[in-house]
């Protein structure tokens, strides 16, 4: 009696190890499972933000070239509204300012179905876009481009283009000094003409012709500086078709 009492009681035990470290195991799968997922969202996360991101975007404190940067984008967000205003408060964390904000809702199809003898369904679909313009200092361009990511659910393209101003910055500096120059000379031929009107007059419309080209270079090298300062970005937003009932 009482060995068979010890044997069932070792039965037992062994059962009960078996089936212990099979939930275990299963539980140490589950966990595998969850972990495998939130593995592969950051690595989806880090890849969205590699594409948004590119050398082009980042600035180098050593080089002397005067580059302005701007960055063109279209992808898909789950809410285009909700990310909208994340990604106006981003732009506005990074210094920069939004310049234009199009929210729209297109509708693409509208179909009504007879409920009753005094009634109807309308159904409409309809598409929800922005396209958001925005300016960001030039040093926080890569900063704002991979916080954009967060928000990308598909991306459609997004072009980054980097163009080298620092000869035509030069060019206008020259322009501005040789029109100086020559505007100096023509006053001072002005002072000495005395009487001769007619000749003050070709002179005086020269210098005034002078002045106007150095205004303009010195217009010119003042924009060109406001666009190597702050990238220029423009995005388009869009989300699945929505569906409207009444």
């Amino acid at each position: 009696m009482n060995t068979n009492f010890k044997i069932g009681s070792a039965i037992l035990l062994l059962t009960l190890a078996v089936a212990c470290n099979k939930k275990a195991e299963e539980s140490v799968g589950i966990r595998s499972v969850e972990l495998s997922k939130v593995e592969s969202a950051a690595d989806t996360t880090a890849t969205v933000a590699d594409d948004m991101s590119s050398s082009a975007a980042e600035e180098d404190k050593n080089s002397k070239r005067k580059f302005i940067r701007t960055a063109d984008a279209r992808f898909k967000v789950k809410d285009v509204a909700q990310s909208t205003y994340k990604i106006e408060n981003v732009t506005k964390n990074c210094g920069g300012f939004v310049t234009l904000s199009e929210l729209r809702s297109t509708i693409t199809e509208n179909d009504e179905t007879q409920v009753s003898q005094d009634s109807l369904l309308k159904t409409t679909r309809y598409e929800v876009t922005n396209t958001i313009a925005l300016r960001v200092p030039n040093v926080k361009l890569d900063t704002l481009l991979r916080s954009l990511a967060k928000e990308v659910q598909f991306l459609d393209y997004r072009v980054i283009k980097a163009d080298d101003v620092n000869l035509q910055l030069l060019a206008n500096e020259l322009s501005q000094k040789r029109n100086a120059n020559t505007s100096k000379r023509l006053e001072t031929a002005i002072d000495k003409k005395g009487n001769k009107l007619k000749e003050i007059n070709e002179a005086e419309a020269n210098l005034a012709s002078k002045k106007e080209n150095s205004d303009t270079s010195y217009i010119n090298n003042l924009s060109l500086k406001d666009q190597v300062n702050f990238s220029t970005v423009t995005l388009q937003l869009y989300q699945n078709e929505q569906l409207k009932y009444e």
